[in-house]
């Protein structure tokens, strides 16, 4: 485990700040703290061998008393560019990440655990700010303050100064030695933590289904045994933390006090001034606080620094090559073509890659219409659309709009004409408006209460301050999917993208929501992707996945 891995450089920019900040901090400090040394060195020779009085040492007095301010000041100052620093560093990371694993798009979000990335993306880069607040500022005086200590004693006492550099480099070998074993302690820990976080996010979903099956008992002991599990990597890890620290502890003890019997052995020969010895023996303490305070810190920074491992193998995954054409012609004027479309399932488990999640044959949607597309379950509807959304690219064939490949077509700007509701929908907690202006920050209330008559939910608020809930928990399905209709709608988009809008909603609920559908689709392409029959009557086109009836390139069966 590298102590400043360069990909943090380059992912969080406030670190270079902080490693600036620190080395003018240390100098500046290493500066005061030999001067308070000189200083106090001068009081007690003057006061006990020469007997001097409290008028003959003000002034030393005085400027002994502004260096211990300007010291406090120098602690202060480093604490609080430390401290929000490391808040500007966990922002940097965490936002890199989630930019990062939106770019990687569904098919790389698909084969992860939920549970394990909300814990990397919260509690994970969460740990990195004790290792930014206060590992590496520690690391940098430790690299500062012990050379410049040890400069000063070769100038003052050069027998004390190669003490120091001989015994100096045993604090960092046993630091890496215990280093070594930590590193792998706490990455059993962290793993501990996100199957331990994946499971009980899994269980807390599901436990409707569990109750009802009777197996809710036997998951509360699945989940017992990874907290104990997780509590006994925890142990391990902190009792080797306390046995390195006092292993560094004596290591540095061991060596000061070489250094103080050599300088009281030379006091009693005479070979060594009082003032010398003094000033020695107060700044000697300082080459090793900074090199003890980093083993002390170390063991607080190690899950951030793991999990920053994570998060880099996230950010480092390759992202698909985007297109960057903006001449993109309009989906409600130009036809959607579809051309030999393929779409296969990747385990990388498994290395199983033979598998279709969509085999679409040959297709043009045609602009301004309404396209249903029907197919078992399973045969690629959803995936279907999120190729159109330009959310997941084929491994086979072109989808081209106007002639224009939507490879080439900078998502941005396809995203911009596009609205999408996806299966199943998904709210955010927090109010209505909130849920329904999500993808049109600008809306009025009045466009919002329009979206919410065309999708029928407008008897199902009260106003647009109603709260939804965590995961829209305090509505029903039904209502829950007519206020993703609803934010699907407000989009204005030219080309709308629809799975399953009505599959939640009874009979008369769902000749609304059709109804209101079909008067927004006036001008717009719609592609509806539906096992149920009442969608038909909004159909201009039909496309079915599976048998391939059209007198058109194959798959597109007219009403």
């Amino acid at each position: 485990m590298r102590p400043l891995d360069p990909r943090l450089l380059h992912h969080a920019r406030a670190i270079r700040g902080l490693l600036v900040g620190s080395v003018v901090l240390g100098v500046l400090g290493v500066a005061a703290t030999i001067t308070q040394a000189v200083l106090l060195a001068e009081l007690l020779v003057r006061t006990v061998l020469e007997g001097a009085d409290l008028a003959a040492l003000t002034r030393p007095i005085v400027l002994l008393g502004a260096v211990v301010v300007v010291r406090a000041g120098l602690g202060w100052a480093a604490e609080e560019l430390a401290r929000r620093s490391a808040h500007v560093v966990t922002a940097q990371l965490r936002r890199a990440l989630l930019v990062h694993a939106l770019a990687l798009g569904p098919r790389w979000s698909g084969r992860q655990r939920r549970g394990e990335l909300a814990v990397l993306a919260t509690a994970g880069v969460d740990a990195l700010e004790p290792y930014a607040a206060r590992y590496l500022p520690t690391l940098v005086l430790a690299a500062v303050v012990p050379p410049l200590v040890v400069a000063f004693l070769f100038v003052e006492d050069p027998l004390s100064a190669v003490v120091v550099l001989v015994t100096l480099p045993l604090v960092p070998l046993f630091m890496a030695l215990v280093g070594w074993h930590t590193q792998r302690r706490t990455a059993q820990r962290y793993r501990s933590l996100e199957l331990l976080s994946g499971h009980f996010l899994d269980v807390v979903a599901g436990l409707p289904t569990l109750k009802v099956f009777g197996r809710a008992r036997a998951q509360a002991e699945a989940v017992r045994r990874t907290t104990s599990e997780y509590r006994r990597t925890t142990m391990v890890t902190l009792r080797v933390a306390f046995l390195s620290s006092l292993v560094l502890e004596l290591v540095a003890t061991l060596s000061v006090a070489l250094v103080a019997v050599s300088v009281g052995l030379r006091l009693v020969d005479g070979a060594l001034d009082l003032r010398t010895g003094l000033a020695v023996l107060v700044v000697v303490g300082e080459a090793y606080l900074p090199l003890r305070a980093v083993g002390a810190q170390f063991h607080a920074s190690t899950d951030g620094l793991t999990a920053a491992e994570r998060v880099f193998a996230v950010l480092e995954t390759p992202v698909p090559v985007a297109g960057a054409r903006t001449d993109v012609p309009s989906p409600a004027l130009a036809p959607l073509v579809l051309d030999g479309v393929r779409v296969r399932y990747s385990d990388n488990a498994t290395n199983d890659d033979d598998r279709d999640a969509l085999a679409c044959p040959d297709v043009v949607v045609r602009p301004g219409r309404v396209t249903v597309v029907l197919a078992p379950s399973g045969a690629g509807k959803s995936t279907l659309l999120l190729v159109l959304a330009g959310l997941l690219r084929p491994d086979d064939g072109t989808v081209t709009v106007g002639g224009v490949d939507l490879a080439d077509v900078d998502p941005a700007v396809w995203r911009a004409r596009t609205g999408y509701l996806g299966q199943p929908p998904r709210l955010v907690a927090g109010t209505v408006r909130e849920n329904v202006v999500l993808g049109t920050p600008g809306a009025t209330d009045a466009q919002v209460w329009s979206a919410l008559r065309l999708a029928d939910a407008q008897d199902v608020v009260t106003t647009l301050d109603q709260e939804v809930g965590e995961g829209g928990a305090l509505f029903s399905a039904g209502q829950r999917q007519r206020i993703a209709l609803a934010r699907a709608l407000l989009r204005d988009a030219e080309l709308l993208l629809l799975d399953e809008p009505t599959s939640a909603l009874d009979a008369d609920t769902e000749r609304r929501v059709l109804a209101g559908i079909a008067e927004h689709a006036r001008g717009r392409t719609v592609v509806i992707a539906s096992h149920r029959a009442a969608v038909l009557a909004i159909a201009d086109d039909v496309l079915d996945l599976t048998v391939g009836l059209a007198p058109v390139r194959g798959l597109a069966v007219v009403r």
